[in-house]
């Protein structure tokens, strides 16, 4: 089957890219670590060595979303201010100069008041094609409001990124060690937070004097209930939650939104990427073809 573009996912730590066809199958896909922090100026020579590694031809288009769009990325796709359409996301992409295909950034999302911004949710959200509340979850968390097709609201929560800091840097470090899973001890500390999420610095301390006291320690399953306890709390959710996940966290998620008793639909994020770039190639090429 004929390639109609190359679609990717241009991360801060992580690269994806898929060769789809018009349909959206994925004909062939391809996945690194060169993210915005290894690539360093290289980002037409990696994207060109996977492309020829695919045998994708000369002319095959490009659609990016993510981090290369960023300041401090290949070419910064400026943000748009909400409240934003999302189906006038893909004809905001900017071209990027000084190369031969035609490769295309998608734009970010920004929010004034409280100050906001993200870059490769609003992809996602394109992909979904549905109003209500999402939840993005990742190292920064994503809650978005969609009416009617419009982004009129967000907010980050940095919900993921605390996780690496206290697990990998901290004296809980020795004790935070594997993969969280939805297990009781996620779900009791979970709760714990939910009841008293102004107690979050006490718990945490908690799990490193457990250990010392010989009791059950609180591992990475823990950690995990406190901070996505906390991060539930201050969000306040509605009764039903889109969930756009991969499926641990989309498994951690689900746990804590059912235990205050919101109903949840979980997409694999994944394949919500794919379907918002494949979107906005459609949107950008079929546009420039007529």
């Amino acid at each position: 089957m004929t390639a109609f573009c190359a679609a990717v996912d241009w991360g801060t730590t992580s690269f994806r890219l898929c060769l789809l066809n018009r349909d959206g199958t994925v004909l062939e896909e391809r996945r690194s670590d060169e993210g915005l922090l290894s690539a360093k100026g290289r980002f037409a020579e990696i994207l060109e060595t996977h492309l020829l590694n695919l045998g994708a031809s000369d002319d095959l288009p490009v659609i990016i979303c993510g981090m290369a769009g960023s300041q401090s990325g290949w070419h910064e796709a400026a943000y748009l201010e909400i409240p934003c359409v999302l189906s006038d996301v893909p004809m905001s992409a900017v071209r990027v100069p000084g190369v031969k295909r035609d490769v295309r950034i998608l734009p970010g999302l920004s929010q004034s008041n409280p100050a906001d911004v993200m870059r490769g949710e609003e992809t996602q959200l394109l992909g979904l094609s549905h109003d209500g509340i999402i939840c993005l979850p990742g190292t920064h968390s994503k809650w978005a409001k969609v009416e009617n097709g419009r982004v009129t609201d967000f907010s980050t929560w940095m919900t993921g990124e605390l996780f690496a800091l206290l697990s990998q840097h901290s004296m809980l470090s020795d004790m935070t060690k594997g993969v969280a899973a939805n297990d009781e001890t996620f779900r009791a500390a979970l709760n714990a937070t939910l009841d008293m999420p102004e107690h979050i610095t006490n718990s945490l301390f908690g799990l490193r004097a457990r250990v010392l006291l010989g009791q059950a320690g609180g591992g990475a399953s823990a950690l995990s209930g406190i901070l996505i306890g906390l991060e539930l709390v201050g969000v306040g959710v509605a009764s039903e939650v889109t969930l756009v996940a991969d499926k641990s966290l989309g498994d951690l998620y689900t746990s804590g939104l059912n235990e205050i008793g919101a109903s949840v639909v979980r997409v694999d994020a994944a394949i919500a990427t794919q379907a918002g770039l494949l979107k906005a190639a459609s949107k950008i090429w079929a546009t420039e073809n007529t």
